[in-house]
C-alpha cells in the first residue's frame, strides 16, 4: 500500500485529495500496462490517449486556464511511481503547451488546446540547442521578419516528443535586444513545411528525445506566443510552474526505490536473519525514507506557494529540484547496492531505476544550475 500520509498535509486541498486517488487508481490499472520501454513512441502515444480519456490530462491542459501546479506534482509523484513514460507522457502535454496556456492567443489555444487535453496530439517545448542547454541566452535559432510572417532556420536538440509532437512551443533569436532579450516564442505544428526530424536520441532511460532541424518555416505572426522579445521571459515563466513537478517526478522516483528496498530487505535472508535486521541495511532505508520525507515538503511547499499566487517561486521550485532529484538519485544507488548483483541485471526493476532518475538531474535547469538559482535567491534576499 503506497504511503498516503502526505496528503493529508495542510498543502493540500480536499480537492487535491481526490485527484490524487483517481490517479493512483488509473496508474494502478493501466500506467505499466501501456509501458512498453522497447518502443518508447508507441507507449507515450498510447499513455497519453489513455491519460486524455480518463480526464487526467485536464490537470496538464486546464479547460479554464489555471494551471493547479499542486496537482501536476501530485500526477507526476503517483505516475513515476508507477511508470517513467507514464510521467513523461503527463508531463509534457503540460510543459509543451503550458505557454500557450498562460499567453496563447485565442487562435493558438483553439488550435492546440483541445488535442493537447485529449491526449490525441502530444506536445513538445523546443528550447535547448546543440550549443544551448543551460545558458538559454546563447540560441542561435533564428527568426527574421517576412511581411507579416516570421521565417525560422536553425537547430534544436533533446527535444521530447520531437520526432512525434503534433505542436511545438519553440523559441528563436528575433534580435530585438542582445542576449535573453532578444528572443521569442512561437507555436508551430509538428508537421510545418521547412521542419525535420534531423535525430532520434537514444538515452539510458527509453525517451522519445530528437534532434529537429528548421529550414526557413514560415511562422504567421499570429502564432508568436507572448510579445517580441520576450521569449524569454515566457521560457521562465512555464519553467516557474513546472520546475518544482519535476522533483515530484523525482520524490515518486524514490518512493518506488524505497518500497523496493523494503522488499528486498524484508525477503532477503543472510547469515540466519533477514537483510533488514543488518544495521548498515537498516541505515540505508532510513536515509531513503528521510529524504522521501524531505523532498515531499519542499516540492508540495514550492507547488502550494506557486498556486497562493506567488508570482514567483524561483527559489522554492529549484530547492524542490535539487534536492529531490539528488536524493532520489541516492535512493536509487542505494535500491541496487541492497539487491547486489540481481541489482546491475538490465531491466531488473533497480536498474531500470537508476537509469529513470539519472536524467532528472539533468534536465529543466542541472542541478549546478539550481544551486546558482538558489544562491543568487539567498543573496539578494539578504542584500534586499
Amino acid at each position: 500500500m503506497p504511503d498516503q500520509d502526505f496528503l493529508r498535509w495542510p498543502f493540500l486541498e480536499d480537492t487535491h485529495r481526490d485527484f490524487a486517488a483517481h490517479v493512483e487508481e488509473w496508474a494502478g490499472r493501466h500506467a505499466e500496462a501501456l509501458t512498453d520501454h522497447g518502443d518508447a513512441e508507441a507507449s507515450t502515444r498510447a499513455l497519453a490517449r489513455a491519460m486524455g480519456e480518463a480526464g487526467l490530462l485536464d490537470a496538464a491542459v486546464p479547460p479554464g486556464g489555471r494551471l493547479d501546479v499542486r496537482k501536476l506534482c501530485l500526477a507526476r509523484d503517483i505516475l513515476a511511481r508507477h511508470s517513467g513514460l507514464a510521467d513523461f507522457a503527463f508531463a509534457m502535454q503540460g510543459l509543451g503547451t503550458g505557454a500557450i496556456t498562460l499567453f496563447g492567443p485565442p487562435e493558438v489555444r483553439e488550435a492546440v488546446l483541445p488535442g493537447a487535453r485529449a491526449g490525441t496530439s502530444l506536445a513538445a517545448f523546443a528550447l535547448s540547442e546543440p550549443e544551448a542547454g543551460s545558458d538559454a541566452a546563447a540560441l542561435a535559432t533564428a527568426a527574421v521578419r517576412d511581411g507579416a510572417d516570421w521565417r525560422i532556420s536553425g537547430e534544436k536538440t533533446w527535444i521530447s516528443n520531437g520526432a512525434i509532437a503534433g505542436s511545438i512551443l519553440l523559441f528563436a533569436r528575433t534580435g530585438e535586444a542582445p542576449g535573453a532579450r532578444g528572443l521569442s516564442a512561437f507555436w508551430l505544428p509538428g508537421d510545418a513545411e521547412g521542419l525535420s526530424v534531423a535525430e532520434r536520441i537514444e538515452v539510458a532511460a527509453p525517451h522519445p528525445l530528437a534532434r529537429l532541424r528548421l529550414d526557413g518555416v514560415r511562422v504567421p505572426d499570429a502564432h508568436r506566443i507572448g510579445a517580441p522579445g520576450e521569449g524569454f521571459k515566457v521560457a521562465m515563466a512555464v519553467l516557474d510552474v513546472f520546475r518544482a513537478t519535476v522533483g515530484a517526478a523525482a520524490l515518486g522516483f524514490a518512493r518506488r526505490g524505497l518500497d523496493l528496498l523494503l522488499d528486498r530487505a524484508s525477503g532477503r535472508q543472510l547469515f540466519g536473519a533477514t537483510l533488514f535486521d543488518q544495521q548498515m541495511t537498516q541505515a540505508a532505508i532510513a536515509d531513503a525514507a528521510v529524504s522521501v520525507e524531505a523532498s515531499a515538503l519542499l516540492v508540495y511547499r514550492a507547488a502550494w506557494l506557486k498556486d497562493g499566487g506567488r508570482p514567483r517561486v524561483s527559489r522554492e521550485a529549484s530547492m524542490a529540484k535539487l534536492h529531490a532529484t539528488e536524493a532520489a538519485f541516492r535512493v536509487a544507488d542505494a535500491c541496487q547496492q541492497i539487491h547486489g548483483g540481481l541489482g546491475v541485471v538490465r531491466d531488473s526493476a533497480p536498474e531500470l531505476l537508476a537509469r529513470e532518475v539519472r536524467a532528472l538531474r539533468v534536465y529543466e535547469g542541472a542541478s549546478e544550475i539550481q544551486r546558482v538559482v538558489i544562491a543568487r535567491a539567498e543573496r539578494d534576499r539578504r542584500a534586499g
